[in-house]
């Protein structure tokens, strides 16, 4: 027992109720392991607030971290439902590289059969991003944008090294903004997906341990 309670725990940061609903409804169905669903709140500088005080907490000093809830997409044939893994995330303050990006690819294709995961690097913004944003955006080199993954992955590696990732579902995408007549359907979509993602995520945390037991 002493052995177990000295395993890094996994946090799983999102910003908004709907995604936290998503994750806990979809904790039912996965396997238990020493993991913490937060809710941020939106935007960067309340990501950055709110994992800096998750990981002040000794009981999750050590935590590895995962960014996930929605996203806009940026690439022409994106789709609502669509996942989004970051090889690293990008804003103003600069480039924070995620831990395994392949094997979380890996195990989203087997949990979530049937959607397209997206690999390359996830950009911050501290706004909505709309119209020629998304094209200069994309022009960066950039593959989908969100507020809070930048920022919670940049706190968390700042706090101390551990393993991190960004995993997002796209709800809106250049085809499908959601501004747009019927894009109800398309949210749905995306909570069923992010819903389904917590084994990954769980097998993803495993497999980082492995080595160090």
């Amino acid at each position: 027992m002493a052995a177990a309670e000295r395993v890094p725990p996994l946090l799983i940061a999102c910003a908004l109720r709907i995604e936290c609903l998503a994750l806990r409804t979809g904790e039912r169905g996965a396997a238990s392991g020493p993991r913490t669903v937060v809710r941020t709140g939106m935007g960067p500088k309340a990501a950055e607030r709110a994992v800096l005080r998750t990981l002040g907490d000794p009981a999750h000093e050590e935590a590895a971290v995962v960014a996930t809830g929605f996203c806009a997409g940026l690439a022409p044939g994106m789709h609502p439902g669509d996942l989004v893994v970051a090889g690293q995330t990008r804003d103003g303050h600069g480039t924070t590289s995620c831990d395994a990006p392949e094997l979380l690819v890996k195990e989203l294709v087997r949990v979530v059969p049937g959607r397209t995961v997206h690999t390359g690097p996830l950009i911050g913004s501290d706004h909505v991003v709309r119209g020629h944003e998304r094209a200069e955006l994309l022009a960066r080199g950039a593959i989908a944008v969100d507020m809070e993954s930048a920022a919670t992955l940049r706190t968390a590696v700042r706090d101390g090294p551990r393993p991190v990732a960004a995993v997002r579902v796209v709800v809106d995408a250049p085809e499908h903004e959601l501004v747009r007549i019927g894009t109800v359907r398309g949210g749905i979509s995306a909570f069923r997906v992010l819903r389904a993602v917590l084994p990954a995520f769980s097998e993803w945390h495993r497999s980082l341990l492995l080595p160090r037991r």
